[in-house]
């Protein structure tokens, strides 16, 4: 090699850059967008909120759940890592293949699409409308060029080094913060009775809603359970995201003590930021007005009320900051799971090697290249249901890891242990299992294809292994 690479990372980031990271990656689209849907599923404010909390609860148990695990391993990779520590190489493969092929790259997908779903607002023709090119079902759209766009230019970003795409995440986070919590005190403040009231009246009526027609229809039984697993896609995926900071542990000073930390705090912080939000939406809009939404931009219309014209403006600059930041934490996070599995060489060994700016450049690229191509494959919600099935079935085998590895290596340092051991965590694999199982039977198109995609990584580790 002409030029001497660096062989390890370098610690620079802090607790607050940590809970900057979780926070930064958990807080993209979904929030602004994903409450129109659900209530069209559920279509009533007891059951949005009660969706919101269960989420909120299960994300934090998950969270702590995963702080013995990174103090216990405390260097880049973070889940990759204790997957395979648990599983053996296989399982660990598995994650990794479905990391790159479906759950890192689609959820950057999907943010990048809902960064150029508001783009449009403020700019018509960057619209999924506008279709640039078609040959035969395939339609190349002016919203695909531009989350393209954004993911090259962020991938660029961070392969010139960590410094600059951590500044870069802590000042866009602040912002995303702050000006969520400015939309949610302006709405409180501008909130009207009657529309509160009205949305409050039937609180735990379930009903859904018949698109074409825009009427509700009461549902029950398994029709309910199905409405209730669809509108859990969307909260679910606007709380995913949060163990990227176990992937860059290998650059966090203090890691034992500071991962653990940050994935609480950061949890907890945009837990009670989302709630409060529906809360603020349900006080501000009428359900009907939730519900129908032009492109399910709930905050938007929530804005108009709170803002008058203006505030549209607003909340499209600020959701853009929001997607964009959102991309940065998770472009930043997963290129460090593939360099640890080619380290481990079971990924490419290009992925294992560090630029100059000790940054895993090769890795980012790739990440980019493969996320990019998924910008063309389908709608936001599509990307959705092909992410949250995968993410929650390796976020069971990982907290189901805690119960094996206490087995398998009682006496390794633990400086921090699971919290709620054994009631929460395997409260969590409860619900998040059965979660999987309605969607595998309610949305078997989309869920099923995330599943098949995770599967053919079996052939696919035996193969490569048969080279070595």
């Amino acid at each position: 090699m002409e030029d001497q690479k660096p062989e390890d990372f370098k610690r620079e980031l802090g607790l607050l850059d940590g809970t900057m990271l979780v926070v930064g990656s958990m807080i993209g689209s979904g929030i602004f967008i994903v409450s129109s849907d659900m209530v069209r599923q559920l279509g009533s404010a007891g059951w949005l909120i009660a969706m919101w909390v269960l989420t909120g609860v299960i994300t934090v148990i998950a969270a702590v759940s995963y702080g013995e695990l990174s103090a216990m391993f405390p260097k880049a990779g973070g889940q990759y890592v204790y997957i395979k520590e648990a599983y053996g190489k296989l399982v660990g493969f598995l994650y990794g293949w479905s990391f790159f092929a479906v759950i890192q790259t689609g959820t950057i997908a999907a943010v990048g699409v809902a960064f150029a779903k508001f783009a449009a607002y403020l700019y018509a023709p960057l619209s999924d409308k506008n279709i640039l090119y078609q040959i035969g079902d395939f339609k190349l759209n002016a919203a695909q060029i531009v989350s393209i766009i954004t993911i090259i230019l962020l991938s660029y970003i961070n392969s010139r080094g960590v410094k600059n795409s951590k500044i870069l995440q802590t000042v866009l986070t602040v912002i995303k913060i702050l000006s969520l919590a400015g939309l949610i005190i302006f709405g409180f403040m501008a909130a009207k009775a009657e529309v509160w009231d009205a949305n409050w009246t039937n609180a735990w009526a379930s009903q859904s809603m018949d698109v074409a027609t825009g009427s509700w229809m009461p549902i029950s039984g398994t029709t309910l359970i199905s409405a209730i697993s669809a509108a859990l896609v969307g909260s679910l995926f606007s709380s995913v995201a949060w163990e990227g900071v176990t992937f860059i542990a290998g650059e966090i000073k203090n890691p034992k003590r500071n991962v653990g930390l940050s994935l609480f705090l950061g949890t907890l912080i945009v837990s009670v930021i989302y709630i409060l939000a529906n809360v603020m939406y349900l006080a501000v809009v009428p359900l009907q007005g939730i519900a129908t939404a032009e492109s399910d931009r709930v905050a938007v219309v929530a804005s108009q009320v709170i803002f008058g014209s203006i505030g549209t403006l607003i909340i499209a600059v600020m959701i853009m900051i929001s997607t964009f930041a959102c991309n940065n934490g998770l472009i930043m996070a997963g290129a460090r799971v593939y360099y640890t599995m080619a380290q481990d060489g079971v990924f490419f060994k290009k992925a294992a090697e560090l630029n100059k700016a000790s940054v895993p450049a090769w890795s980012i690229w790739a990440q980019c290249i493969w996320a990019s191509a998924l910008c063309l494959t389908g709608k936001y919600g599509d990307l959705l249901d092909f992410v949250v099935i995968i993410v929650l079935i390796f976020y069971i085998l990982t907290i189901l890891g805690i119960f094996i590895l206490r087995k398998k290596m009682p006496d390794a340092e633990r400086p921090y242990k699971a919290f709620g051991y054994p009631f929460l965590p395997g409260l969590y694999i409860v619900i998040a299992s059965a979660i999987c199982l309605a969607l595998l039977y309610t949305k078997t198109s989309t869920s099923g294809w995330g599943v098949l995609i995770m599967l053919i990584g079996i052939p696919i580790y035996y193969l490569t292994k048969a080279k070595e």
